[in-house]
């Protein structure tokens, strides 16, 4: 019979599961095996509001640091979202250009690289490298790289047949948010890369919260200011399975519904229909009505998104502040195993505020 001490050690290494996968990843050879998603069994305590920086406030505001070095080119996506950059290795930035970097992502909200080695530099460098722009978030779900809590394995492996159980009663697999907008210190300058990904498929979508809010008209962005809504975390841990792996309680925290920018002052819509709730004040019809046209509004406006194609060695940096996304689970599982196995390095930053003087004279 087995002993007390051997019953809690085989509890315990339950919990330390990796992600349910359909390969034997212990049996198979796989190159990322070590960035399976662990979990650690054990709650922490809540997260507490801390004061944040931004390192784009150090940055040259030309980036000759970034843009103009030697061997660098770069061209807009679009005119409201997204630059990429090539002949550059994000591995070898020094502190001046990551500065530069940050400045850049909070004024065209992505910023992509292609032909990068950052996947193979390893957790540690991964690690050092976010952590420049602020501290790194722990995600309330448990989820992480083993020994790396601040690295988040983003992974999906399915066969053929298998049946994907958050989004299984939607239409479609879009779903918009920031990230985890229900902390009390948002997401900020954040890092994001495929380590392996189907043959087509899997994309993820990004677009601008600062270029809808200037969609709006004066009239109509004037009333939202200083409004406020609850945020809550308590709609992502109700949907996945496994509530002994969550490391937090989950929290709601109320943010301004339009928020400014530190660095660049410019304003953006800060909700999302993910992890936004309510309108604090209002009653429920008023509430649902405004935060429904806001959210048709910031998803619909195909001037502002843009899709991003994944492919080897590409790497992409966006800010959280002025930025929504969704993944797409559209690739085929009907022929074997698809796998989507992506890296997040999620810096947080200030708690997000507004400030009405910065209304007339945004840096756009």
């Amino acid at each position: 019979m087995a002993t007390e001490t051997e019953i809690k050690t085989e509890a315990i290494q339950k919990l330390q599961l990796r992600a349910e996968t359909s390969v034997d990843y212990d049996k198979e050879e796989y190159e990322y095996k070590s960035y399976l998603p662990h979990f650690k069994p054990g709650l922490q305590p809540p997260l507490e509001e801390f004061r944040h920086v931004d390192v784009g406030f150090r940055a040259d505001r030309e980036k000759k640091n970034l843009l103009h070095a030697p061997g660098v080119s770069y061209e807009e996506i679009t005119p409201a979202i997204g630059i990429e950059i090539s002949g550059i290795q994000l591995s070898q930035l020094n502190s001046a250009q990551l500065n530069e970097l940050a400045l850049l992502a909070a004024e065209r909200g992505v910023v992509l690289f292609r032909d990068q080695d950052f996947a193979d530099i390893g957790p540690e460098k991964q690690r050092e490298f976010g952590k420049h722009f602020g501290p790194l978030h722990v995600h309330q779900m448990g989820g992480q790289i083993k020994d790396y809590p601040e690295l988040l394995p983003v992974y999906r492996d399915f066969t053929a047949g298998a049946v994907d159980n958050e989004i299984k009663d939607n239409i479609t697999s879009v779903k918009w948010h920031s990230d985890m907008s229900y902390e009390i210190n948002g997401m900020g300058t954040t890092t994001f890369l495929p380590l392996v990904t189907p043959p087509s498929g899997g994309d993820t979508l990004y677009l601008s919260t600062t270029a809808a809010y200037y969609a709006l008209s004066e009239v109509y962005r004037t009333r939202l200011h200083g409004l406020e809504a609850v945020h809550s975390g308590f709609s992502q841990a109700s949907v996945h399975d496994h509530r002994d792996r969550y490391i937090r309680d989950p929290i709601e925290t109320v943010h301004p519904v339009v928020r400014v920018h530190p660095v660049t002052k410019q304003l953006s819509l800060y909700v999302n229909r993910l992890y936004t709730k309510r309108i604090v004040g209002m009653k429920q019809e008023e509430s649902a009505s405004l935060l429904n046209f806001l959210f048709d509004h910031i998803e619909r406006g195909q001037d502002w998104h843009i899709r991003v194609r994944w492919r080897p060695r590409s790497v992409l940096i966006y800010d959280n502040r002025v930025t929504q996304h969704s993944a797409l689970r559209d690739f085929r599982v009907d022929e074997g195993s698809t796998r989507r196995h992506m890296l997040r390095i999620t810096p947080q930053a200030e708690r997000p505020y507004f400030e009405e003087s910065v209304v007339s004279s945004p840096i756009r």
